[in-house]
């Protein structure tokens, strides 16, 4: 298709109404009355008045006709980012929650994610899970699969036939007593993470890319540590893994590793503590931890549902804003029994009033910076905001077209309310009968195709 205009570029949609976004210095913009164009290759083209169509469609060549007008009652988001979730635990998410993090995983985790040796056992739940968070708005994912190559390949493919932007990583790890059969050498972890990077690049997917992931550094010898900071570094790669989760694993860290000041100083002394590393949880991090964090560009994943429900810690959001580390929201899956952001959103809001209640000096989060958190904070945190998490001309168009007054949805709209309130109510009340579109990079990915 040539573009009919003068600019080169040709628009692929183009919609009207009000958009609501967060930027570096506002966790709030609501845009109202505005027309966004989207060009052929997903990107935001321009965001000019609502008044202008007439202009821009002659400058941009659309017709006037093309225009999709919203609703008063819908309006237009950033795509949710799931900063951490774990793909492989999702058969049985919403159970098994009765155990600490240490029990947890050998009595639950490592059994299951055994499992997926096997492809067609890998292919159904990896489906689901791709095709769950997409409808629940979640356009970009950063998922730990398993120790099994071929099956986190299989997770690249389906994230990336679905049209969900990911980052995929095998799990590494060559110490497991819990579960003896449930872990690699140290010299098959590195040779297949080495073969799992160069598979999953070979195959050019526009959206999804791997990710370095050791477990944590209780399933990793010093050596395996060294050797995947290495391989990240070569391949300047994303790295994720968790930090601090609970008070048993902070002590057992503690006793592994005596040559280290704290758990991050594991991390950092191995290498894989970069501007391109994401660990979740952080809920132990000391201010000093923190200021280790800001110098190296490294993020938090606060993953609220999973904190509380296998009792591991509080985060205090505020301190991490507070030093200025990025910091994005995780489901985790499954310790966490919701693959949606939007519980995320609220168990973030819960735990910095349960951290209020506690201490009355303490800063309550408001939604807004939650919002914040859920959308350019998550691309912040991932390394990704140059490309997406919020409305910016040049970007990914990843973005929910938000209906509060969906058929059948899980709220009651009582009245005009200003966009602000119809946010707010989302945030808090609303679910996926609510997110009527969602698009990644410009393609209109739910509701799903037929072949998807």
């Amino acid at each position: 298709m040539e573009p009919s205009n003068d600019t080169g570029v040709c628009i692929a949609h183009v919609f009207r109404g009000t958009f609501a976004h967060s930027t570096p210095d506002a966790p709030l913009e609501i845009l109202e009355n505005k027309v966004l164009g989207v060009d052929n290759d997903g990107k935001i083209a321009f965001i000019e008045n609502g008044e202008d169509v007439d202009s821009l469609s002659d400058k941009w060549g659309f017709k006037p006709s093309v225009v999709r007008q919203l609703e008063p009652h819908e309006f237009i988001m950033p795509g949710l980012v799931d900063t951490h979730i774990h793909a492989s635990q999702y058969s049985y998410s919403g159970t098994a929650l009765d155990l600490p993090l240490l029990q947890w995983l050998a009595t639950y985790t490592f059994p299951v994610e055994s499992k997926y040796k096997d492809l067609s056992f890998a292919g159904k739940v990896y489906n689901k899970v791709v095709k769950r968070t997409l409808r629940n708005g979640t356009t970009t994912a950063c998922y730990f699969a398993t120790i099994h190559t071929d099956a986190s390949l299989l997770l690249g493919q389906i994230a990336d036939r679905l049209g969900q932007r990911a980052l995929v990583g095998k799990v590494c790890m060559d110490c497991n007593n819990a579960v003896a059969h449930y872990k690699e050498t140290t010299e098959e972890s590195s040779e297949e993470t080495r073969r799992f990077i160069q598979e999953l690049l070979k195959k050019k997917y526009p959206l999804v890319r791997p990710i370095v992931t050791p477990r944590f550094a209780l399933s990793c010898s010093s050596a395996l540590l060294h050797d995947l900071g290495d391989i990240a570094r070569n391949n300047d790669l994303h790295i994720q893994s968790h930090i601090s989760e609970n008070k048993e694993e902070c002590q057992v860290v503690k006793e592994l590793f005596p040559e280290c000041k704290t758990y991050t100083d594991v991390y950092r002394k191995h290498n894989l503590l970069t501007d391109k590393t994401v660990m979740a949880h952080g809920c132990y991090l000391s201010n000093e931890e923190l200021q280790v964090f800001r110098e190296a560009g490294a993020s938090i994943s606060h993953c609220p549902n999973s904190n509380i429900s296998i009792c591991s810690g509080l985060l205090d959001v505020r301190n991490v804003l507070n030093h200025k580390v990025k910091i994005g929201l995780g489901t985790d899956v499954a310790g966490g029994y919701s693959p949606s952001i939007l519980d995320a959103v609220r168990r973030a809001l819960d735990t910095s009033k349960a951290l209020t209640i506690q201490d009355p000096e303490h800063q309550t989060l408001s939604f807004e910076e939650v919002f914040r958190l859920a959308t350019l904070g998550g691309s912040q945190a991932l390394s990704l905001d140059a490309e997406t998490g919020n409305f910016e001309v040049g970007k990914d168009f990843d973005a929910l077209l938000v209906n509060v007054c969906a058929p059948d949805g899980p709220m009651d709209i009582c009245g005009p309310e200003p966009i602000k309130v119809l946010l707010e109510k989302f945030l808090n009340l609303g679910d996926d009968r609510n997110i009527k579109e969602v698009f990644v990079a410009g393609r209109k990915v739910v509701p799903f195709a037929d072949t998807a």
